[in-house]
């Protein structure tokens, strides 16, 4: 069984909760960011609380009543790979950008949203490692019934559905819960948690925030533009993808921090600051999320891998720059996923 988990982020301020309605929220524009495995670190937070008993239920309460429930995210059940054996878990976070469309987050019909950003993250059977796999936008793929384009185009063509239908053909694993996080809950959460600690590979500039090589405490603005530059760098989205990475890793460390964990205050907040901005398929609530988390109680930072999809380059098709697929690197991730086997494709895998 598997999860797929949608961000969406605005380049601008955002709409504010009062002018976007839960049941009706718009997708914003510009999305770069996938901070979304946070919607699954809230389970671990519940579970490391529980023993608080009615302070724990009354935080499970608020996720449920705040997130919001997609009705249709999947395709038909006879174009997708059937549920995998070895008792992994898939998770898709995608991230969502409207250009100038009104369509709602649950259309699942023709819009002019495109996903910017995508990671594949894999929990191994024994609950031992988390892989997580940045997905290339450009990336140049076959869209069931619409041809070959860049991956982002998915949604574009067919919303949440034809996403995941793209994706699972793409790697051959399956998808079963889908999560949306927007941008206002995106900021409010790094907020929360007084700032997230992050490691840049090096020093850059993103509009009038500056990022030292090293750590940099992150949150607010500041995080959002930390993850979504890439024009100040010379490969454009392949650092993106490093440092959208790093603040995943960065995340995890603080939610999972004893700092963080015996503070209840702090635990309320985080909760109560992200689940307004969850939008989740009618199967993914607190029960779900809760065993999810009790399973991934152990997980560190230590125990989390990052990869890029293997890829072969950029070119040009139509005008339009494109990344193209390694498909021997690839074949070797689609058996890894199958099998349960990352660990033989990712470098730094125990």
């Amino acid at each position: 069984m598997s999860d797929i988990f949608t961000l969406t982020s605005d380049d601008g301020d955002g709409p504010s909760p009062e002018e976007a309605p839960r049941k009706k929220r718009r997708l914003s524009r510009g999305a770069k960011v996938l901070i979304v495995i946070a919607s699954i670190v809230v389970g671990i937070v519940l579970i490391a609380v529980v023993g608080a008993g009615v302070y724990a239920s009354r935080l499970a309460n608020t996720f449920d009543d705040n997130a919001t429930k997609i009705e249709q995210a999947f395709p038909e059940e006879s174009t997708r790979p059937a549920p995998v054996e070895t008792g992994a878990m898939n998770i898709l976070l995608m991230g969502s950008d409207s250009r100038a469309d009104e369509t709602t987050i649950d259309d699942a019909s023709a819009s002019d949203q495109r996903t910017d950003s995508m990671m594949l993250v894999h929990v191994d059977a024994d609950r031992e490692n988390v892989y997580v796999m940045s997905i290339m936008r450009d990336l140049y793929v076959p869209i069931p019934g619409n041809g070959d384009n860049k991956i982002n185009a998915a949604f574009a063509y067919g919303g949440s559905p034809l996403t995941v239908q793209t994706v699972e053909q793409l790697l051959g694993v399956r998808i079963d819960h889908v999560a949306i996080i927007d941008f206002e809950g995106f900021k409010g959460m790094t907020t929360a948690l007084g700032g997230v600690d992050v490691e840049s590979a090096q020093a850059f500039s993103a509009g009038p925030y500056s990022y030292v090589e090293g750590v940099n405490r992150l949150e607010g603005d500041a995080a959002l533009r930390f993850v979504r530059e890439r024009y100040a760098f010379a490969d454009a989205d392949f650092t993106r993808v490093k440092n959208q990475q790093a603040f995943v890793k960065g995340l995890a460390n603080t939610i999972l921090s004893r700092a963080t964990l015996t503070d209840p205050g702090k635990v309320s907040a985080f909760v109560t600051a992200m689940s307004p901005y969850l939008t989740v398929d009618k199967g993914f609530d607190v029960g779900t999320i809760g065993n999810l988390a009790f399973s991934l109680r152990n997980m560190d930072s230590s125990t989390m891998h990052f990869f890029t999809i293997p890829t072969a380059g950029t070119g040009n098709v139509g005008g339009q720059s494109i990344v193209n697929v390694d498909q021997a690197g690839l074949d070797a991730v689609k058996q890894g996923l199958a099998t349960d086997t990352l660990d033989s494709v990712v470098p730094d895998a125990p």
